[in-house]
């Protein structure tokens, strides 16, 4: 398949101009015109480059890309990061918030329906724009029960901080580093609220507002993205595609 077919179709797809967003979401590094394989992972790294090349990629999807906000010099770790992709023809792409927000294979979305819960809406803002999702579980269950539901499910530790309910049926997601969504969450009057990593300066929020936190790890929560998307490509275009796991224990 060609390069700038697949991008025209993600950018489209994905929806990349609808969102503010300091990543430069897109086609970041130019590879090759050809894409038979295409590898997914969380964040841009030197090793996940090589791995991508050691698989056989000729593009590799990300979430969290190069480039922020700035130019930056192609020097240091950066020129060689650069300079590792164009040597090897693999292209880069990067996806974001719009991964985060996107209802069929966004983090959010799709971890919803990991869980199983149902009646899902949107929830949490990103601008103008919403990023997030609350729903309910079919039939109550215990924060514990949901802690390690997590865990099965994405490989980390949750972190709890219960400030809520034992028993709950109502959950607000938003991956990543959100925490201070924790507020916005409780006052949508939700029993629960899931983000990747705490922040310090919320942390009695919780318990004062009488909501339960959960914590399920920054990477590992935003793992849900790309293989959904990964997913969507097989099914769409029949690409080889293949998950690339570095998790940061973050």
């Amino acid at each position: 398949m060609k390069l700038t077919e697949l991008v025209a179709w993600l950018d489209a797809y994905l929806e990349v101009e609808a969102f503010e967003d300091a990543s430069l979401n897109g086609l970041q590094v130019e590879g090759g015109e050809e894409v038979t394989k295409v590898a997914v992972a969380v964040d841009s790294s030197l090793r996940t480059f090589e791995q991508a090349a050691e698989v056989g990629a000729d593009l590799l999807i990300v979430h969290h890309g190069l480039f922020w906000g700035r130019p930056l010099p192609i020097t240091g770790t950066h020129a060689r990061r650069v300079k590792y992709l164009l040597e090897r023809g693999l292209s880069l792409y990067a996806s974001h918030i719009p991964l985060d927000a996107h209802r069929e294979v966004g983090n959010n979305w799709g971890l919803a329906r990991i869980l199983g819960m149902t009646d899902l809406e949107p929830f949490g803002r990103w601008g103008q724009q919403h990023i997030g999702v609350k729903g309910r579980f079919p039939n109550r269950i215990s924060l514990r029960e949901l802690a390690d539901q997590l865990e099965k499910e994405l490989g980390e530790s949750v972190l709890v901080h219960a400030g809520g309910a034992l028993e709950i049926e109502t959950l607000g997601i938003i991956s990543g580093g959100a925490a201070r969504e924790v507020v916005a969450a409780a006052e949508a009057g939700l029993d629960a609220f899931l983000t990747g990593e705490p922040k310090h300066e919320v942390f009695y929020d919780a318990f004062e507002r009488k909501i339960n936190a959960l914590y399920a790890g920054h990477y590992m929560t935003e793992t849900v993205g790309v293989s959904l998307l990964a997913d969507k490509l097989e099914q769409e275009f029949g690409l080889a595609t293949e998950f690339i796991l570095l998790p940061t224990g973050l």
